[in-house]
């Protein structure tokens, strides 16, 4: 089976957290954090910030590893390290994704959620994240 090794930004402002619509492919519509794929010899934290400033146009601060999420989806397996993170510059701009939200703790589960994000969104329920 294929495997994918992604990175993903916890980006915690207040007492929400930053969440991003799919605007492609077979997920198209579906919700996740933003982030992406490693590049060979990538440490975890600089594709983190090079895919944020990819997507977002914007920089932020990668605090701590929040979890490592094991997912088989039908067509490959998928390494998902997800970070804390705070944003460093207040604009975002959408270059990928087709919409974003903040959404506080209790509206987490408001959205559509890729698959292997569920498991994150359990995790981030237990944190105190109010900055």
């Amino acid at each position: 089976m294929k495997q994918i090794e992604v990175v993903a930004a916890i980006i915690r402002k207040d007492d929400k957290i930053f969440v991003t619509q799919r605007g492609y492919g077979e997920w198209k519509d579906w919700w996740e954090f933003p982030g992406g794929k490693m590049e060979a010899g990538e440490m975890p934290e600089e594709a983190l910030k090079r895919e944020i400033r990819e997507e977002l146009s914007t920089e932020i601060s990668v605090e701590e590893l929040l979890c490592t999420v094991e997912y088989d989806y039908p067509k490959f397996h998928l390494t998902l390290h997800c970070y804390l993170c705070s944003l460093l510059t207040e604009a975002l701009h959408l270059n990928e994704h087709e919409a974003a939200k903040w959404l506080a703790k209790d509206e987490l589960e408001s959205v559509k959620w890729l698959p292997a994000d569920w498991e994150v969104i359990e995790i981030i329920k237990e944190l105190n994240y109010q900055r």
